[in-house]
């Protein structure tokens, strides 16, 4: 059984640090499965509570042109949720690979729209200027539309100047000292 946390933004508003209850049968031990609320289930949990209501996130319409599957997906994030998270919990299928913008392999073009990405680690800033971006570790700012990316040419884009001097001449001598050889 897959077992998901709570989001940073649940945690933070739900603040419940009691850990979920198990529940034991004969033969199986069932746990409870996270699941980030809604924007309405928030306010209505806020006047149940008797609190103030929470102002509504505002929310942005995401278009993604995958281009490795040929299809559009559309979809909307509030501007507090990762772009990747949220289109996964309406089981849209993306690509990634780290989950924490180390990697290009969720890497977009954007074509309109922004989004904020201060965890992005994996595009130079060079690369974020040319409207590149990590939809594992962005958050919109605004409607956005964008196009997915090969994960080779962002790398190559990022690191090919450095491998484009052509081949390496071999140092047969470094090497002897590198393998211990003598």
């Amino acid at each position: 059984m897959d077992l998901q946390t709570p989001c940073n933004a649940c945690m933070l508003i739900n603040r419940n640090p009691a850990s979920p209850k198990l529940s034991f049968s004969r033969n199986n031990i069932s746990m409870p499965k996270y699941r980030c609320k809604t924007v309405s289930e928030l306010q209505s949990t806020a006047s149940v509570n008797g609190g103030a209501s929470p102002s509504p996130v505002p929310s942005h319409k995401i278009t993604v042109h995958d281009r490795q599957r040929d299809v559009v997906h559309e979809f909307y994030v509030p501007e507090d949720q990762y772009i990747l998270h949220t289109a996964e919990d309406q089981d849209i299928k993306l690509p990634f690979a780290c989950r924490h913008g180390c990697c290009t392999s969720c890497a977009v073009r954007i074509k309109s729209g922004e989004l904020k990405q201060p965890e992005a680690l994996g595009i130079s800033a060079e690369l974020k200027s040319k409207g590149y971006a990590l939809l594992c570790v962005g958050f919109p700012s605004s409607d956005l539309e964008v196009e997915t990316q090969d994960e080779d040419e962002v790398y190559w884009l990022q690191f090919g100047r450095y491998f484009a001097r052509g081949p390496i001449e071999r140092d047969d001598y470094a090497l002897e000292l590198a393998m211990g050889d003598e």
